[in-house]
């Protein structure tokens, strides 16, 4: 993650007055910690990671960080099976930094878990340039595309693609 992403999302965490944020894609905790600093003191990370060892890596880089351990709950399995079991209009924020292929159910479980005025925000929507170019393309690319597509077209969202890192997509839910 670029620092740009990372001071993006801490403003877009604060932004909100973040208390309940969940994140797809634990990674070694990079993003939860910027997720983190931009919250309420008495806010909770939900992270959700396929992989153990990355949860495992991100718990201690957020004691490291100086956070105490109910500050984050993690929860391994994949995003699609443990986004449904969530708590509707009980987040925040989202944030997306998981499989990009999935980014559209991602949105459509996002808009669930959001209260009125929340925020989704999407990583990697560049694609490392891939989503500008022309020619034809992977199938990861053609999905962005129709995730940014789909946001852009809709009259319950409100949605700005920043220029950081590699593409931070970030939508609001009116």
């Amino acid at each position: 993650m670029s620092p740009g992403t990372g001071a993006a999302l801490r403003l877009l965490a604060a932004s909100v007055d973040a208390k309940a944020v969940a994140e797809i894609g634990t990674g070694c905790g990079v993003s939860g910690i910027h997720l983190l600093h931009g919250m309420r003191p008495d806010g909770v990370l939900t992270t959700v990671d396929q992989e153990p060892e990355h949860q495992q890596s991100a718990r201690q880089a957020f004691r490291t960080a100086g956070f105490a351990g109910n500050r984050a709950r993690f929860i391994p399995g994949r995003a699609l099976d443990v986004l449904p079991r969530l708590a509707d209009a009980g987040y925040d924020l989202v944030f997306c930094d998981g499989d990009r292929l999935e980014y559209q159910d991602y949105l459509a479980e996002s808009l669930r878990l959001l209260r009125p005025g929340g925020l989704v925000a999407f990583e990697g929507v560049f694609a490392n340039g891939r989503t500008v170019d022309s020619g034809p393309q992977p199938t990861e690319v053609l999905r962005l595309r129709e995730l940014v597509r789909a946001v852009r077209e809709s009259q319950e969202l409100v949605s700005s693609l920043l220029p950081v890192g590699d593409g931070l997509l970030c939508v609001v839910k009116r």
